[in-house]
C-alpha cells in the first residue's frame, strides 16, 4: 500500500473490490490519525489529507467520520470478543481467578478498542444512519450475547447477571481507557497547581475490577 500521506493520484475505484480497499485505506489512515489525536481534531478534511486525497473524492465513500469509526469499531470489536471467546472454550472449568486474570489480559491487549467504546453511544452512533447503526448493533449483540452465554455456564448463573458483568467490565475498561489524566491539557493544568496524580495501572485495575465484580455476581 501507498504511504497515506503520499500525494498519489486518486483514481475512483470501480468494482466493489477495488472499493473495498479504498474504506480499508479510509479506515487505516482514520486509525492511525485516532492514536494520535483528540477525536475532536479528527475531521473529513484531515482524513482526506492523511490518504493525500482530496475532500471530495473522500465523499464518494463516506459521509461522515463517525461511518468510519463505526466501521473500525466493527472491526476492533469482533478481535475483542473472538479473543474471549477463544480464551475461554465451551465447557472450560476455570476457577474466578483464572478467568479474572485472563480477562484482565485480554482487556488490556484491546485498550485501543475501549477508547472507541468510549466514543460509541455518545459521539459515534449519533451520526450515522439508521441502516449503519442496525448492522452494527446487530453484530454487536450477536457476539455479546455468545460470550454471555459463555460466561453464565463458567460461572453458573443467569444469562442476565452474565451480560450485566460483561457490560459492567466494557464500561469499566472504556472509561480508563480515555483516563483524563492521559490528556494533555490536564497534565498541563494539573502541573500548573502543582498536582500528582496518582500513577495508573491499567492492568492492574482491570484485574482488581473484575475480580470483584465476580465476587459479586449479583
Amino acid at each position: 500500500m501507498a504511504d497515506l500521506n503520499s500525494k498519489a493520484v486518486f483514481i475512483r475505484a470501480r468494482s466493489d473490490e477495488h472499493k473495498e480497499e479504498r474504506l480499508s485505506q479510509i479506515k487505516e489512515a482514520t486509525a492511525e490519525l485516532f492514536a494520535n489525536c483528540p477525536y475532536s481534531e479528527i475531521t473529513l478534511t484531515t482524513i482526506a489529507e492523511k490518504l493525500g486525497w482530496s475532500r471530495a473524492n473522500l465523499y464518494k465513500y463516506v459521509t461522515t467520520k463517525e461511518e468510519i469509526f463505526l466501521e473500525i469499531s466493527a472491526e476492533k470489536m469482533a478481535a475483542y470478543y473472538g479473543s474471549l471467546l477463544s480464551a475461554f472454550p465451551e465447557g472450560n472449568n476455570f476457577t474466578p481467578d483464572v478467568i479474572t486474570e485472563v480477562w484482565a489480559g485480554i482487556v488490556n491487549a484491546n485498550q485501543d478498542y475501549m477508547r472507541y467504546v468510549s466514543y460509541l453511544n455518545p459521539v459515534i452512533e449519533t451520526n450515522v444512519t439508521v441502516e449503519r447503526l442496525a448492522i452494527f448493533k446487530k453484530k454487536y449483540y450477536d457476539l455479546a450475547y455468545t460470550f454471555r452465554d459463555r460466561l453464565a455456564q463458567m460461572l453458573g448463573t443467569s444469562q442476565d447477571t452474565a451480560y450485566k458483568i460483561q457490560l459492567d467490565v466494557l464500561f469499566y475498561a472504556s472509561s480508563n481507557a480515555v483516563c483524563c489524566y492521559k490528556n494533555p491539557l490536564v497534565q498541563e493544568a494539573l502541573k500548573q497547581i502543582n498536582i500528582t496524580p496518582p500513577p495508573m495501572d491499567f492492568y492492574k485495575n482491570m484485574k482488581d475490577f473484575i475480580k470483584m465484580r465476580l465476587a459479586w455476581k449479583e
